[in-house]
């Protein structure tokens, strides 16, 4: 977090001139195109992966479970982050890949929306649901999975415009 500590409480926009948490006002922003891409990883002994990725797993398709999972957890962030608008997702696509080591699962979330506000937590809550949900499926068979790390990789629309994470990787 560079510069995150040095900053003053007037320039985090979920904090108001006094320094007072507050829920930021978009209602007078204009509605943009807004996208958000988030990814995550799960890394899990070698055996289980095979399960999950033949589909072998006790508790069945587990793929298709996290999808939807990543897809409700997207729908609900408005819930869960107390400072976070509900807003009108109008798509949220969820691939889950093996993960270019080889020793997990790639777990990424493009959320979409036409709105005053973006999508960041939404794509980043889906990320984190599903992964989650990865994890309780297959947990009986390896309870040392370890998740992450999970970052915002792109953002488009809105007042501050695009950005993408200087690491990521186009996909």
């Amino acid at each position: 977090m560079i510069g995150a500590m040095d900053a003053a409480p007037t320039q985090l926009s979920h904090l108001n001139a006094s320094g007072e948490v507050h829920m930021v006002e978009v209602g007078d922003r204009p509605a943009s195109d807004r996208r958000a891409v988030a990814e995550g990883f799960i890394a899990m002994d070698p055996a289980v992966l095979a399960l999950v990725l033949e589909g072998r797993a006790a508790k069945g398709d587990v793929l298709a479970v996290a999808r939807v999972a990543a897809i409700q957890g997207a729908k609900r962030t408005w819930e869960l982050i107390p400072l976070c608008h509900p807003i009108a997702l109008t798509g949220l696509e969820v691939r889950i890949e093996p993960s270019a080591d080889g020793r997990g699962l790639r777990l990424e979330a493009a959320a979409r929306t036409t709105g005053p506000t973006g999508v960041e937590m939404e794509a980043l809550t889906a990320v984190q649901v599903g992964l989650l949900t990865l994890y309780d499926m297959v947990k009986s068979a390896d309870p040392a999975m370890t998740i992450g790390p999970v970052r915002l990789l792109s953002k488009t629309g809105g007042r501050h415009g695009s950005w993408s994470h200087p690491g990521a990787v186009p996909s």
